[in-house]
């Protein structure tokens, strides 16, 4: 289950991108993973999240369905209009629980305070206790206006110049992703948005819509090892020593176990398409992991090793 600040940034971002009102079905279905499967649970976070955004002022529109074969179903949307922020008449005690909210917050950037500077306010009280971190980049507020506005952007990615069609921007295990058609590529490909290098620019109305079917609960894999892969994944054997074996069975399943060691240690099969994903995981053990194989993986390794040193 996912995160519930996680889950309603998420569910925040579709509702503002939907074209048309969603039903908690449909939204369950988007967020997939994210909502309990059962009916009665599901619905109950959800009233529970749609409260919460209300709460804070999030527009959140809903509606019957009159007649047809959805008839009676409710649907929700978010009016963008009544969303937008045009300006604030906050008074001494407003302004002190926007401060708390940010406080507890902490978006990651001075963006917050000043935010709060052009609305009159003070610092931000950083000794309210900490709840979430919500990463905020600059390069969001263009990414975002870019989906809403159907307008492609153009950013350097892995020293590399790109030209996107922006389909949306998730965050998901503490990262913002765009996903999006590159065109470079002539197809689709999701960024980790911290990794841009520079400033994103506008560009002209996309020549790649969103496709109707494009599914925002499978656009970001859960799994960093598998970002940007299409087509077959190609898999790495992976042994971790005996210190470190009982957390990575723990985090990736039994099921990705090929071999236990008589001392403790374990071969543990992982995705490995995406080599920079896969080489930071593997990193994280310093010598308490060895890729084994396949062979061109691990001389990938070495030599990005051996250029480092």
């Amino acid at each position: 289950m996912a995160d519930r600040v996680e889950r309603l940034t998420n569910l925040l971002a579709l509702l503002l991108e939907t074209r048309e009102p969603l039903s908690l079905v449909a939204i369950a279905g988007a967020l997939d993973g994210q909502y309990p499967d059962k009916q009665g649970a599901r619905r109950a976070a959800f009233e529970r999240d749609k409260a919460a955004l209300r709460e804070i002022g999030v527009p959140i529109e809903q509606e019957i369905v009159p007649g047809g074969e959805y008839a009676g179903q409710t649907r929700y949307w978010i009016d963008r209009k009544r969303y937008e922020l045009h300006g604030l008449d906050l008074d001494e005690d407003e302004t002190r629980a926007l401060q708390v909210a940010m406080a507890a917050t902490r978006p990651g950037s001075t963006s917050g305070q000043e935010a709060l500077w052009k609305l009159g306010g003070g610092s931000v009280d950083h000794g309210s206790a900490v709840t979430a971190v919500v990463p905020d980049l600059p390069a969001l507020p263009v990414l975002r206006d870019a989906v809403v506005g159907g307008r492609s952007v153009t950013f350097r990615y892995r020293d590399v110049e790109r030209r996107v069609d922006p389909w949306g921007v998730l965050l998901q295990t503490g990262f913002w992703y765009l996903v999006g058609h590159d065109h470079e590529r002539d197809a689709r490909r999701t960024f980790r948005i911290d990794r841009i290098d520079g400033r994103v620019a506008l560009g002209d109305e996309v020549t790649a819509p969103r496709p109707d079917d494009f599914d925002p609960a499978t656009a970001v894999p859960g799994d960093p090892k598998l970002i940007g892969v299409t087509g077959d994944v190609s898999h790495a054997q992976v042994r971790i020593a005996p210190q470190r074996a009982g957390g990575v069975v723990r985090e990736l399943g039994d099921d990705r176990v090929v071999a236990r060691g008589d001392d403790g240690s374990v071969v543990v099969e992982v995705p490995c398409a995406n080599l920079p994903a896969f080489r930071s995981w593997v990193l994280g053990f310093l010598d308490d992991a060895e890729v084994l194989g396949p062979a061109e993986v691990r001389a990938d390794l070495v030599g990005w090793l051996e250029g480092i040193a």
